[in-house]
This record gives structure tokens, C-alpha cells and sequence, in this order.
């Protein structure tokens, strides 16, 4: 879309932007269009073709209605609507009383009518979400509107050159349900771009409509320009980290360009990964230049008060809620709960696990230990393949992913076993990976493992008579040294592999270093 609030002067509609070398650069006005494929739904927007094209052989999911053969005729996708609603809900947008569709006419051979069925709102608020907001960073970021539309298909780039290459189109993908969502320029810097947009896909995610961690789900392009200038979309992004460094990068050009005297032009730029620069695509259209028409095949839709209502009351806890509950219920630190709340997977695993004894123990072992297991693993690395401009999340693998799932009751019990002291972190760590390896359960794992905590102070006190003859040395500086002390604990925690209770460990060290 083109109507950036900061496309051109005033002064000079028609032309690039003129500016006066040595001046120091405006702020930079960063806005951002992102489309989310509503993939909980079975059909394509307007046709019967199944949503979930992954996997497909190409160009086998289509039918005349999405190929735009004549005669065909679109039926709106009643559920998309829905969800298409529920989103807007979740970003308190406003809800209009009727919803209206337009052709977008362009030519582009992943676009098998020759033009889009999209929404846009020129005839009043007609598109599915009016303007709302979200919170991010302490700061509200503005929701100009959000619009349902048909996903183009997908260009496939094959050969061992540029020179070399060909290209090939997949219209499996095709008429696929998409909501468009279009921000004010609130930005104040690129990590706020990225905070915003991980934040976006668990909402979504949240709702059920979208999972983002598919390839492809959610896509965004960013709008760049320096307050006052024109603006200059940047496509072809692979990733949230990738979308942040093209920003930057773009930032960065046009700062130059400014300081140079030279003028900006009102462009649509691809970022290329590989050299990490943003590459001139082509010059930016104008709405006028993609003649949008009214689609006569589709009626408007009325937005009645029961089907809002009955949405409303459908409505999952939000993330932000969420958040907060877990922070006031069960006193987890706002870093953790923020992390846990936003992946939907793993907060239904916590709240299917939970106590009010073990939440803690249980938030940690969730987002430091299995998240992190996962993503070592390699599971859920948000890289794909970009159909044309997209941004796909960073996850590190959710409970569908892992190859031995690990049951909810098994993961009370390890978190039990840690909140009530009889076993370790370092052990509680050890029996998580054994379980994720082997698919056995917690009692399978810790009582053939021996991993619980060691405090018999017999046992221990063996061990703690040979680490101080090893350190005599530091034994010597324990006295006045609580340094020290601590270096023997370690000593004591390698020698048992972390098992040994560090408060009876410690409790130990004093009085045999006293005794000695």
C-alpha cells in the first residue's frame, strides 16, 4: 500500500525528495505492513482448494475459481471473516458495519487473475478492522486498519547463476486467506520494528488463526523514510532479525543520501541477505496506478451485533493478561512470564503442569532448559523460503515439534522435585534431556539415574574431607575469604555432579574448616 503520511513534500508532490547538503538528517519514520495467513482454516479464501498447501506438488492445489478462469464465480469464506474480525478485536481496532472487497489490477505472473480481490477503504471504513493499537516497548503503535485479501502465488528462482536462472510459479498458494496489517509510522528505531513484530505473532498465534512458526505465515515489509522525505518500502525479508538489519541499513542509506545532497526517491527496495544492503526493485506505485475497482462478484457483508458478540465472548486471554497473571498469581519475573505467555504451546504445557508450589521452578525449566534444548536441536529455526517479501518468527521449536514429547504430569514432577529441594538444577537439567532423548518418563529417568539431591551429611562429609585436602591452600583463606567458601562448594557440586544440597554442602564446609 502507498499511503504513508510522510510520502513527499508538500512542496514537491511529484518529484524525489530535494534537500540541502550539510543539514543533519531528520528522524527516521519507520512504518510496517504485515500479512498473517490465517492457516486454522481448511478452504482458500473465496474457493474450496485446501488452505494448507505445504507439501503439495506443485500447482495441484487450484481450481478454476482461483485461477480466475471465465465464468468462475468467488464465494467468501465465511470463517476468514471471523477470524479476520478476531484479530482486529485483539488489536482494539474498530469494527465497521459493513466489509466490501475490491479488485487490485497489476500483472505479475504469480497472480493467475491478473489482479487481487483485496479491501480498501474508499468509500468509508470498509475493510475488516478500522484503526486500533497496540502496546509495545512502553509506547503505543497506532493500527491504520487491517484488511482481508487473497495471498498471491509463489515464485520459485532455480539455476546456478543469475545469468543461469529460471523462474517457475507455484499456485498452490494462491487465493489463501490473508489479513493485511497496516501501522502508523510509530517507530522510534529498528529493535522496536523486531520487539513489535515477535509480540504480533504471538497474539495471533494466540487466537488460534495463524501459526507463524510455518513458513511463510507472517510476512512483513517495512516503510522507511526520514520525516518529511519519501518513503521507501523495503521487500523481500526472510526473517524478524533480517527485517531489523534492513532497517538499519536503509536507515543508514538514506542518512547518507541526505548528507550528500542528493535525493531520495519514493522506491520499493529488496534486501539482499547475502550482502546485507537494500537493491532498487522499482519505482514506488501510486494507489491511482493500480485502478481499483469495486468486486461485482461479491456482496458486502454486514457486521452483525450477535456474530460480534458471540467473537467477543470467544475470545482467548490475551497475551498481555496472561502475562500478568503469571506474574501476580504465581510471582514469576517479568522477563520469564513474558517469554512464556507469548508462545502458546508451551504456556498450555505450564498451565497443564502447574501448581501454585512449583510455577516457578516450572516457568524456569520451560523457558531456559527446554526452550533451549529444542533449539539446540535445531527444531523450529524460523528460516523458509520467502515467497516474495516475508518475515518469519524466531521459535524455538514447540511441544508438536519435539521428537519424544514430554507428558505434563512428568513435567509437575520434575518441577516438584526441584521446588521441594530434593533435586538440583544441574540434576533436574540432566533428567529433562534424558526424557527429550529416550521419550521415558520422570520416575523411569531419576531412579535409574540417581540424580536426586544428595544432602546425607555422612556421605557428603566424605567428600567435603577430600576437596579440603586437595585445597589446602584455599582452605587456609575460607577464615576471611567468603570467595573461597564458595570456590569449595563448587569443588564439593563437581565432585557429586551437581547433586549435593548446596545449603547442607555449605553448612558442612564451615564446620569442617573450622574443625581442622
Amino acid at each position: 500500500m502507498t499511503d504513508h503520511p510522510h510520502s513527499m513534500h508538500a512542496d514537491n508532490p511529484g518529484g524525489g525528495t530535494h534537500i540541502t547538503q550539510g543539514k543533519k538528517a531528520p528522524r527516521a519514520v519507520i512504518g510496517l505492513e504485515i500479512h498473517c495467513q490465517m492457516t486454522s482454516l481448511k478452504s482458500k479464501l473465496f474457493c474450496p482448494c485446501k488452505a494448507d498447501y505445504r507439501g503439495m506438488s506443485p500447482n495441484t492445489n487450484v481450481c478454476p475459481i482461483c485461477m480466475g478462469l471465465p465464468g468462475s464465480m468467488p464465494r467468501l469464506n465465511r470463517e476468514a471473516v471471523c477470524n479476520g474480525l478476531v484479530i482486529a478485536m485483539a488489536l482494539n481496532c474498530s469494527i465497521p458495519e459493513h466489509i466490501a472487497f475490491f479488485r487490485k489490477n497489476y500483472f505479475y505472473p504469480d497472480l493467475p487473475k491478473n489482479f487481487q480481490i483485496t479491501q480498501l477503504n474508499l468509500h468509508g471504513d470498509v475493510s475488516i478492522g478500522g484503526s486500533g493499537d497496540m502496546q509495545i516497548d512502553g509506547k503505543k503503535i497506532r493500527i491504520r486498519r487491517i484488511q482481508l485479501e487473497e495471498d498471491p502465488g509463489r515464485m520459485i528462482y532455480e539455476g546456478p547463476s543469475a545469468r543461469n536462472r529460471i523462474s517457475l510459479v507455484d499456485y498452490n498458494r494462491a487465493g489463501t486467506s490473508l489479513v493485511e496489517i497496516v501501522t502508523e509510522p510509530d517507530f522510534e528505531g529498528p529493535r522496536q520494528v523486531r520487539n513489535f513484530l515477535q509480540m504480533l505473532s504471538g497474539v495471533v498465534e494466540n487466537l488460534g488463526v495463524c501459526d507463524p512458526a510455518l513458513e511463510g505465515a507472517m510476512r512483513a515489509d517495512a516503510n522507511v523514510s526520514l520525516e518529511g522525505g519519501n518513503r521507501v518500502e523495503i521487500k523481500n525479508i526472510n526473517s524478524f532479525h533480517d527485517l531489523e538489519k534492513a532497517v538499519i541499513f536503509e536507515i543508514a542509506r538514506q542518512e547518507a543520501q541526505y548528507s550528500r545532497g542528493l535525493e531520495i526517491l519514493q522506491e520499493t527496495r529488496h534486501w539482499d541477505a547475502s550482502r546485507r544492503i537494500t537493491i532498487q526493485a522499482r519505482l514506488k506505485e501510486e494507489d491511482m496506478d493500480y485502478r481499483y475497482l469495486p468486486e461485482a462478484d461479491i456482496p458486502w457483508v454486514v457486521m452483525d451485533a450477535d456474530t460480534l458478540e458471540t467473537l467477543q465472548g470467544k475470545m482467548p486471554e490475551s497475551v498481555t493478561d496472561k502475562r500478568s497473571r503469571y506474574e501476580k498469581k504465581y510471582n514469576i519475573p517479568p522477563q520469564v512470564a513474558g517469554v512464556l505467555s507469548s508462545e502458546k504451546a508451551y504456556s498450555q504445557m505450564f498451565e497443564a503442569a502447574c501448581t501454585d508450589a512449583n510455577a516457578k521452578e516450572l516457568a524456569n525449566i520451560i523457558t531456559t532448559d527446554l526452550m533451549g534444548m529444542l533449539g539446540a536441536h535445531g527444531v523450529g529455526n524460523g528460516d523458509g523460503d520467502n515467497g516474495g517479501s516475508s518475515a518469519t518468527t524466531e521459535k524455538q521449536g514447540t511441544p508438536e515439534e519435539i521428537p519424544t514429547p514430554i507428558a505434563p504430569g512428568d513435567l509437575r514432577l520434575l518441577a516438584d522435585a526441584v521446588a521441594s529441594g530434593r533435586m538440583a538444577r544441574n540434576s533436574a537439567r540432566q533428567v529433562l534431556h534424558e526424557m527429550l532423548k529416550t521419550g521415558k518418563g520422570f520416575e523411569d529417568v531419576a531412579s535409574g539415574s540417581s540424580l536426586s539431591k544428595m544432602s546425607d551429611e555422612s556421605e557428603l562429609g566424605e567428600i567435603i574431607l577430600h576437596v579440603i585436602k586437595e585445597e589446602k591452600d584455599v582452605v587456609l583463606q575460607a577464615a576471611s575469604n567468603p570467595n573461597a567458601v564458595n570456590y569449595l562448594v563448587g569443588k564439593v557440586m563437581q565432585k557429586t555432579r551437581g547433586r549435593a544440597d548446596p545449603q547442607v554442602t555449605m553448612s558442612l564446609l564451615r564446620q569442617k574448616i573450622s574443625e581442622s
